[in-house]
């Protein structure tokens, strides 16, 4: 009795394999299926190529020029935006280069910095022989002139005067100009000017191995300057009468953008055979403060017409703000 129901229970499976393959067999793939629940079977997904991802925008440049700056034939030019830092443009920036009468933005800042005001400055006959014997421009004076160093200052920078130069080294170095000139070389590394090196208050050398600069070191120097209102006063004023040992004396700036440019606010002209015509020049227009340097012009009415033409340029610039 066991054995048949053995046998039949075989039978009954054997016979329900063969039903479910059957209907597997003739079942398309793809198919809707059913379910001994009678859910039907969720149908396939049709392929989509995946979208491309969006792009992250670029951002357009902070600092658009609105053309290019205006072309030259000076060896070095550069425009520095004194409010922020930020180079503007530049030509052989970092090529050293004589920088002639630019040499007294350092002198007078070591005068400055340094020294009592009402100090006063004694003129010895190496002052004059320098502007005699190396056809240097001078400020009028004489041996035996005594003059209070801030106005000493307007000699410096506004005629150029070498004899001011030579007077002021002379004095405030002790009687040794080389000590004053250290100075001089000393504040350029703490500025980080490393590329310029002085050797003479004056710059009317033409020894381009010791004594040169950058139009970028220039421009440095010039935005600590101008930051000093002192020297900042002096540059951009266009004349001044001194009264010296019972004499008059009207000194002028040889910064010919004075008067003649809008905002035009300084700094200080330079010539020699080895420099060049060179110019550091600085204007404000609303309120918006630039500071250039050109350096070995062929002219010298040239090199005032490319400042000109630079500072227009760059006051037509979008501004572009300091970073934080």
């Amino acid at each position: 009795m066991k054995r048949r129901l053995i046998i039949l229970s075989l039978l009954c499976i054997a016979l329900s394999l063969i039903i479910l393959t059957s209907v597997l067999a003739f079942t398309p793939l793809g198919a809707s299926l059913k379910s001994v629940s009678g859910v039907e079977a969720p149908p396939t997904p049709t392929p989509h190529p995946l979208a491309s991802p969006t792009p992250i925008p670029t951002l357009p440049p902070v600092l658009t020029a609105r053309g290019t700056a205006p072309a030259s034939d000076a060896s070095a030019e550069l425009l520095l935006d004194a409010d922020t830092g930020n180079i503007l443009y530049e030509k052989n920036g970092e090529q050293p280069l004589a920088m002639a009468s630019t040499t007294k933005i350092m002198t007078a800042l070591i005068a400055i910095q340094t020294a009592n005001l009402e100090q006063p400055i004694h003129v010895h006959q190496d002052a004059i022989d320098r502007v005699i014997l190396d056809d240097g421009s001078s400020a009028g004076l004489v041996v035996g002139d005594v003059v209070p160093l801030k106005e000493m200052l307007y000699a410096l920078m506004l005629p150029s005067g070498n004899d001011a130069a030579y007077a002021i080294a002379d004095e405030l170095g002790g009687g040794n100009r080389d000590v004053f000139v250290n100075h001089m070389n000393l504040f350029a590394q703490r500025l980080h000017l490393f590329q310029t090196h002085y050797n003479s208050p004056d710059g009317l050398t033409s020894d381009a191995t010791t004594h040169y600069t950058t139009a970028y070191d220039l421009a440095t120097l010039s935005r600590y300057a101008m930051s000093i209102p002192l020297f900042a006063s002096i540059v951009h004023t266009q004349s001044y009468t001194a009264h010296v040992g019972g004499r008059t004396l009207v000194w002028t700036n040889t910064n010919q953008l004075l008067g003649s440019y809008a905002g035009a606010t300084g700094i200080k002209t330079g010539h020699t055979f080895a420099a060049g015509y060179c110019l550091v020049f600085a204007a404000t227009r609303n309120h918006h403060h630039l500071i250039g340097v050109i350096l070995n012009s062929p002219e010298e009415a040239q090199r005032n017409i490319d400042a000109a033409a630079l500072l227009d340029w760059g006051f037509q610039l979008p501004i572009l703000l300091p970073k934080e």
